[in-house]
């Protein structure tokens, strides 16, 4: 019995696409990696430099250039391509071009009969995944955006180094926008199965005084802080985007903190929104609803607001 070929397809082959298909095949994800961009010669370039990668590899993962109209059979479309932010910008500046990217896109897209799942990784993630959503007609389970994935893993990262331990084993979440209003739950976070709050009683000589409204700021700010040094960011947000292609293709039922249709949990509707998930074979099978404190909740009702505001923007033009 010949097992079915898995495929996944990245459109954008920037610094962002071209380390997620790295990533992928040097960690064996999947059979086929399909890139597409609107400039065939840097796809291919691509392409190649790839395939030389292969002899040192752990399998041979095919990879190759493709075509909107060879989508119908993929898996997994990533969507990478849109408006890099420029110098002063926030990622909800580039909200227009971005949109008109994503737009060309997906009805191209669609065309071909396609109906596995997106990943929206393309900036700002949340509005363009819901238009994505929109524009493709897909259950809200096959449209995922890349959401507060990477902002978790930073502020996991962050806690690890106050406290010397490894980052995994830390739980924490930050939710609400991919941008500067997202939020941290800090009544959900664990060192060890340890609450937060009780490791910084009990560990002040290590730590000193730790102020998490400074914390979560630092957390928001942290790929600026990328952005500001290298221009831009994607060895992160890269890593990010496998694991979740990973928890779908094999249907890993791993709860990742991604952007996806809000439809009462809670209390919220009709925004996509970094929230934990638990992903599988279906896509964003189920929303995990913590139960966060009154203040908590606020400062996420204030998040989704703001990507409110900017899908109703989207929507009227």
């Amino acid at each position: 019995m010949i097992s079915k070929n898995r495929k996944v397809a990245i459109v954008g082959t920037g610094l962002v696409g071209s380390s997620t298909a790295f990533s992928l095949i040097t960690q064996g994800v999947c059979d086929e990696v399909v890139m597409i961009d609107i400039n065939k010669e840097k796809a291919l370039g691509e392409v190649m430099d790839l395939k030389h990668c292969i002899e040192y590899l752990n399998r041979n993962t095919k990879i190759k250039v493709g075509s909107y109209e060879e989508c119908k059979d993929v898996d997994i479309i990533v969507i990478t391509a849109g408006a890099p932010p420029r110098p002063g910008q926030t990622r909800l500046d580039t909200l227009d071009l971005s949109a008109k990217i994503a737009k060309s896109i997906v009805d191209s897209i669609m065309q071909s009969g396609f109906k596995g799942h997106f990943i929206v990784v393309s900036n700002p993630v949340d509005i363009i995944a819901h238009y994505v959503y929109k524009l493709s007609g897909l259950p809200k389970s096959h449209v995922i955006g890349t959401g507060t994935s990477v902002d978790s893993a930073r502020l996991k990262n962050f806690i690890g180094d106050l406290f010397n331990v490894d980052p995994r084993s830390v739980q924490a979440y930050s939710m609400g926008e991919h941008g500067d209003s997202q939020m941290v739950p800090w009544s959900h976070v664990y060192v060890g199965g340890k609450p937060f709050s009780k490791v910084i009683k009990d560990n002040k000589d290590r730590a000193g005084d730790i102020d998490l409204d400074k914390l979560a700021m630092e957390t928001a700010q942290a790929g600026w802080e990328v952005y500001n040094r290298k221009g831009t960011t994607y060895y992160a947000i890269a890593a990010a985007t496998v694991g979740i292609i990973k928890a779908i293709l094999n249907d890993e039922n791993k709860i990742i903190p991604v952007s996806t249709l809000l439809d009462g949990e809670y209390g919220e509707y009709g925004v996509f929104s970094g929230v934990p998930v638990v992903l599988n074979s279906e896509g964003a099978k189920e929303v995990v609803e913590i139960e966060m404190t009154e203040e908590e909740l606020k400062k996420f009702k204030k998040s989704n607001d703001t990507i409110r505001e900017y899908i109703s923007k989207l929507n009227n033009k």
